[in-house]
């Protein structure tokens, strides 16, 4: 059997390109580290260094391992993570998009029991640094977009919404099912930055030469929806998104739409089976929530 300090000894060398800074990287006596070079060499039953005044290169053997050493001290570092998250009563980490209604998360947490929140930690960012930090093993969930094709991670869709029109209550089409773009001509705009479907959304009005002013642009949803409100503009959000003296509208022919899930890291697939409270009351609160067609 390889011990794992005769990997990371091999490691090293591999990394630090001589023996006498991977003996120094490790913390230990250059004829030490040999001896321990020389012991794996033995195991594996062939050398795995050429060895030059200068620099050290792997041999055939050498190649092999190193693929194998590099997984496996990986494999240990997470088991040595996961253990010290486990003893020290480590927190569920759950991303939350931003593009995704506070008051719903706000109203989770607040069914949550006393105490709860010191097993939470709740990540905001944008599908793209959720997904990262999913890889990463930073969150352990995401409550975000689940896009089709996204195979490498465990997927729980909770509710599909299309987007459309916020205005002002007071304004002039306020009450109408649905408007057309041409409509809206010679209205003053928010941009919502970080929606996913701004792209779309441009090219939707562009397409139908609507060119407005943007008198605001934004990454705060709650913001928005307090200018709209206040009268400043009109702008494009998804459904799922109620403001008091903000109205809703379905845009004609704009067809985007998007699914809300959950999203669950490798190591923590378990999460799926044995979803926690605050993962219950996410997903029915995200699933009731009212969505105009």
């Amino acid at each position: 059997m390889i011990e794992r300090y005769l990997l990371r000894y091999f490691l090293a060398v591999v990394d630090q390109g001589n023996f006498s800074r991977a003996a120094a990287h490790c913390h230990v006596s250059q004829p030490t580290l040999s001896v321990g070079i020389a012991k794996l060499e033995q195991t594996v039953g062939a050398p795995l260094f050429l060895r030059s005044n200068q620099r050290v290169e792997l041999t055939g053997a050498g190649a092999q391992l190193l693929g194998h050493a590099r997984r496996i001290e990986r494999e240990f570092n997470l088991a040595e993570q996961a253990g010290a998250r486990s003893a020290q009563g480590a927190p569920l980490r759950i991303g939350l998009l931003t593009s995704i209604p506070g008051a719903l998360v706000a109203q989770a947490v607040a069914g949550c029991a006393p105490g709860d929140a010191q097993a939470l930690e709740l990540v905001p960012g944008t599908e793209r640094e959720l997904l990262a930090r999913l890889d990463a093993e930073r969150v352990d969930v995401a409550l975000t977009l689940v896009r089709d094709g996204a195979d490498r991670y465990a997927a729980r869709p909770i509710a599909e919404e299309g987007y459309g029109l916020a205005l002002p209550a007071s304004h002039a089409l306020a009450g109408r099912t649905m408007i057309a773009a041409e409509e809206l001509a010679g209205e003053v705009m928010i941009v919502r930055r970080h929606c996913e479907a701004l792209s779309a959304t441009s090219r939707y009005f562009v397409d139908r030469g609507v060119r407005p002013h943007f008198a605001f642009r934004a990454t705060n949803d709650e913001r928005v929806m307090q200018m709209v409100a206040a009268g400043l503009g009109v702008t494009v959000m998804p459904m799922g998104y109620g403001w008091p003296g903000m109205a809703r509208a379905a845009l004609k022919d704009f067809g985007a739409r998007r699914t809300i899930g959950l999203l669950f890291s490798p190591r923590a697939q378990g999460l799926r089976q044995a979803m926690p409270p605050i993962l219950m009351a996410l997903e029915a609160i995200v699933a009731d929530t009212p969505r105009p067609p």
